[in-house]
């Protein structure tokens, strides 16, 4: 291509009618060089926060197998990816100067030739999300841990997951899916991360609270060493502590001996699911009186204790309770709406909050969630929301 002149771009811009005075002295000339090809570089577009990771040597991941849509993850959060059209072309050009750096730069009043390395139509948009943590449950569930002495586990050939396993199958930042397996009470055993059985689960914590009833300790101060020498026994002392842990607030006392304040709302929550697991639907008066006297003496029941784990039905006669665990719902905001209003035509937004509370974005509240997704009307002076559309 033929380099152009200073005195061939005066000419251009006469020819143009433009005035140099309003326009910076440098000029840039541009030509395609030989590489220059459509479609073999991508742009993506950061907020300050990302490009300060990547300035600070630290990366961003790309996640999500192939019938997934994909994510970019930074070390702690979570971004959709969506392709932006634009209407202008977009150069790549490298060394090229912008206007901020040429009025720098009194020595740059000159022609400066320059080649287009690639051009693009679009770029990659990113959007914080939610990680897309469902997957994790379910991939830890698909053989829950029952114990040591299980034949199941020592026979069955099912997949395991590492950590770096779940950061290759997860969309998710890798702080997040840590906080998560914590979320849900997972250990690692072996190596592997393991979700225990509910029945073993329950099992172990049955050990626990009967051993607090017959030493008379109180659920504010159990000794950790006093339960693994006592329980030891009985079952594996990383899966005693464990159950101390999911269950319980570690702490160290002045004498550096190791100490737990047990979690009522979480063993009163346990208790409550073991009850009404088996049964489709419990009378809530005589399920409230066996839930009481299922608890560790002390411990008091509570109906918000079940947020996101029961529904009770007021409408029934006698009123009646029955289990609804919002890890079993979809993980999708359509989806998880057409489900609970396909339970139930109409809710308060006191009974619904639990069921939607983890699909609000940053920022983004529970009653915009329920003003895209649902109608709201009045019934018996009581503000109630239903589907904005038919549920089939």
């Amino acid at each position: 291509a033929a380099v152009r002149s200073r005195a061939e771009v005066d000419a251009t811009l006469q020819t143009a009618k433009l005035n140099p005075a309003e326009l910076l002295p440098a000029v840039h000339c541009l030509s395609f060089g030989p590489e220059a090809g459509g479609g073999e570089c991508c742009l993506l577009q950061l907020e300050p926060g990302l490009c300060a990771e990547l300035e600070a040597g630290r990366s961003l991941v790309i996640r999500g197998e192939k019938d997934e849509h994909a994510v970019v993850c930074s070390k702690d959060k979570t971004y959709d990816m969506k392709i932006a059209d634009t209407s202008n072309m977009l150069l790549f050009v490298p060394g090229c100067k912008t206007p901020e750096e040429l009025n720098a730069d009194p020595a740059s009043c000159n022609v400066i030739h320059s080649q287009i390395a690639g051009f693009s139509n679009n770029y990659w948009e990113l959007r914080r999300c939610r990680p897309k943590l469902k997957k994790l449950r379910k991939l830890l569930m698909e053989e829950p841990y029952e114990g040591p002495d299980s034949q199941k586990d020592q026979t069955s050939t099912f997949s395991k997951y590492t950590t770096e396993d779940l950061l290759s199958l997860i969309q998710a930042s890798e702080e997040e899916i840590l906080h998560q397996l914590q979320v849900i009470d997972a250990c690692k055993i072996e190596g592997y991360w393991r979700i225990l059985d509910f029945d073993y689960e329950m099992k172990l914590l049955n050990h626990v609270t009967q051993l607090i009833d017959s030493e008379s300790w109180p659920l504010s101060k159990v000794p950790l060493c006093a339960c693994l020498e006592e329980l030891g026994s009985l079952e594996p002392r990383e899966m005693i502590e464990h159950i101390l842990l999911s269950y319980g607030r570690k702490y160290v006392d002045d004498a550096g001996e190791v100490f737990f304040e047990m979690r009522e709302d979480k063993i009163c929550r346990a208790i409550a699911q073991m009850l009404l697991q088996n049964a489709v639907k419990f009378n809530l008066s005589e399920f409230e009186e066996v839930w009481q006297q299922s608890v560790p003496e002390g411990m008091r029941t509570r109906l918000d204790q079940l947020q996101g784990l029961a529904l009770v039905d007021k409408s029934s006669r006698p009123e009646t309770i029955f289990l609804l665990k919002v890890e079993d719902l979809p993980e999708d905001n359509q989806q998880r709406f057409n489900s609970l209003f396909g339970i139930r035509e109409k809710w308060t937004e006191v009974d619904i909050t639990p069921y939607i509370q983890d699909l609000c974005a940053e920022k983004q509240t529970v009653g915009a969630l329920l003003t895209k997704y649902a109608r709201s009307s009045m019934l018996n002076g009581v503000k109630v929301y239903n589907s904005r559309r038919p549920i089939s």
